[in-house]
């Protein structure tokens, strides 16, 4: 998803994605900032982060629990996705499951700086750098009317 050429989107269903696409581009240190502060706190965690869209962009935290009954509930069309969790490298990349419009989007990258360096960089709390990218994402949505 990193790196690809970014076009407009064919459809309204598709707009949210678009738009993570050009966040995640934007903001990809800092997303690697909080990544890796993160997974400092907890490193032992089996919950991966996610970014809910509604009512307004938030983070959570999705259990394995959930991802799987998920996963079982939609004719296992997650099971990529679960495997990219399963080889998750918070070192290297950056792996946040985005939820929107009733579908997902994984957004998974492996950033230009390492996410402990950008951690180290930003010098900035998770909480913040959490309420950062919340109004970041927010602001964006909003200007285009998408959710």
């Amino acid at each position: 998803m990193y790196g690809a050429k970014k076009t407009q989107p064919d459809s309204e269903n598709e707009v949210w994605k678009y738009h993570l696409d050009r966040f995640t581009d934007e903001y990809q240190h800092q997303l690697a900032a909080l990544s890796w502060g993160l997974h400092l706190q907890n490193p032992e965690s089996q919950e991966t982060l996610g970014l809910d869209l509604q009512p307004s962009p938030h983070f959570v935290f999705c259990s394995r629990e959930a991802l799987e009954i998920l996963n079982r509930n939609t004719d296992n069309q997650l099971q990529e996705a679960i495997g990219l969790i399963d080889a998750h490298k918070p070192e290297t990349e950056v792996l946040i499951i985005a939820i929107g419009a009733g579908q997902i989007k994984l957004l998974y990258f492996e950033p230009d700086v390492p996410p402990p360096t950008c951690f180290e960089r930003s010098q900035e709390t998770t909480e913040a750098l959490i309420q950062q990218l919340e109004t970041c994402l927010k602001t964006i949505m909003e200007k285009t009317g998408s959710r």
